[in-house]
């Protein structure tokens, strides 16, 4: 494997040259750590949850530049996420400053302030062996690899690591690289580097030699140039966007996923003639591995486009199954490395081999026998522009065996859902229409758009004492 480090040679960011001195000290950190670990262990294990994006660019360079167990932490993890992941593993090292150290005490937290790199010395360093730690321990081929954990599954409440390599990450990038026909691919990044969507763009930048901007979601410039620039969105990222929908025009391609994007969105963007590709893809495919490229999409072209040269999906029974070489290795601690991955994701291919989704199979609704996905419940709602946000799920009910159930936030104070109800009958059959209705301030969503699942609970249990 290419050292990792060398890369930032030809790194065309404009605060190259801090992140590589930074970089460079980090490595020679590491390298330290490295020698003195014990035997028993099988290597150097970093959690890197700077919140300095330039600090972050260089220790994740320099740990991958090194044999080492490297997690992509949220810096903004609470309590209860940052318990879960020592629950999986211990750090050597800390890079960053968590929101919640308490319990860290014993361990090496280093927050790297430039010009004060003085390596602390640690004698007296032990892993805590908790009741239920498990060390990963790979094989010597895996270990020289270097495995990367980046995390998926927050929005559950229940925090996994997808394990990657550098292989498996590059395997990304060459076949966007290929589908898309480039040498270089030039990235505005406002998504958070240790999410997939982020880091992949880094990465896209990085390998191809690229250029690489990062700019901050809630200090977005919009006077910056975007030609020849991709750019990552997430649907409600898009729409808070629409009012700036000159500047984004200029955009090469607006790559759009995460979460799924409502057809009247959609529609707005094509009269607006915004490069939309919509994509899908997921962290334990190291990003996307279908898209529609944009001239399909402003045809009017609907679904996820063709699959991208480096994967490959099958469909039975509409289930899908997918094989690529960006396939992570397993979740943390299992190194089971699959051939094969299968999704929750429901959906087909039509004549021209393009992926349409349908939904996921556990959030597949049977109220009376019927089954009904919230994404079209959901669509259908948005497009009565009635409510700001919607959520559509089923909760167990005597009758029904589940019942449609819509968590909405109102487009104003005197919106009623007797009046949404009214507006839905003519997009949606009578049994597809939601029997229970929830107005709320705000639906939890992560800074990604992705529900989150724990907090709904959360509104559901509220909602059921109201209502007893």
């Amino acid at each position: 494997m290419e050292e990792p480090l060398s890369r930032l040679a030809t790194f065309d960011f404009v605060e190259r040259r801090r992140v590589q001195e930074i970089a460079e000290l980090r490595y020679r950190e590491l390298l330290k750590y490295e020698r003195a670990m014990p035997p028993a262990h099988a290597s150097v294990t970093v959690f890197l949850c700077d919140r300095d994006p330039i600090q972050w660019m260089a220790g994740f360079i320099a740990a991958c530049s090194v044999p080492c167990e490297l997690f992509l932490c949220n810096p903004d993890w609470g309590e209860t996420e940052w318990k879960q992941v020592f629950e999986l593993a211990q750090p050597t090292l800390i890079w960053g400053e968590p929101r919640f150290v308490e319990g860290l005490e014993n361990r090496p937290l280093n927050p790297p302030i430039l010009g004060d790199f003085e390596c602390r010395e640690f004698p007296d360093f032990k892993v805590p062996q908790n009741e239920g730690f498990r060390v990963l321990k790979p094989t010597e081929a895996q270990h020289e690899a270097l495995l990367i954990m980046i995390p998926t599954g927050g929005t559950s409440g229940k925090i996994r690591f997808a394990i990657h390599t550098w292989d498996t990450l590059t395997a990304s990038v060459q076949g966007f690289r290929q589908y898309f026909e480039l040498d270089r691919i030039n990235s505005f990044c406002v998504l958070p580097l240790y999410h997939v969507s982020g880091l992949m763009q880094l990465m896209r930048s990085l390998l191809t030699n690229g250029t690489f901007t990062l700019q901050s979601w809630k200090n977005l410039n919009t006077d910056f140039d975007p030609q020849n620039f991709f750019i990552s969105l997430v649907p409600t990222q898009l729409q808070q966007l629409m009012p700036h929908a000159d500047w984004l025009a200029k955009f090469r391609t607006i790559l759009l996923g995460g979460a799924p994007a409502w057809s009247n969105l959609l529609e707005d963007a094509r009269l607006k003639h915004l490069p939309i590709a919509p994509t899908y893809g997921m962290t334990e495919t190291a990003s996307q591995i279908a898209t529609l490229k944009p001239a399909d999409f402003l045809k009017g072209v609907q679904g996820c486009g063709q699959v991208l040269p480096h994967a490959e999906i099958t469909i039975a029974h509409q289930k899908l199954l997918i094989r690529s070489k960006s396939l992570m290795l397993g979740y943390y601690p299992n190194l089971d490395q699959p051939e094969t991955f299968e999704p929750d994701d429901l959906g087909y291919f039509d004549e021209q081999n393009y992926l349409h989704l349908i939904g996921r199979d556990s959030n597949k609704i049977i109220s009376g026998g019927e089954n009904i996905f919230p994404a079209e419940v959901e669509s259908a709602i948005r497009s009565t522009n009635l409510v700001r946000d919607i959520h559509v799920l089923g909760i167990p009910d005597e009758i029904w065996g589940q019942s449609v159930t819509a968590i909405y936030v109102p487009d104003d104070e005197t919106v009623t859902f007797e009046e949404i109800k009214t507006a839905l009958k003519s997009h949606l059959t009578s049994f597809k229409i939601p029997k229970r209705w929830i107005a709320v301030a705000q639906i939890p969503r992560s800074l990604q758009g992705k529900i989150q699942r724990h907090r709904i609970e959360a509104i559901l249990d509220l909602h059921k004492r109201s209502d007893s």
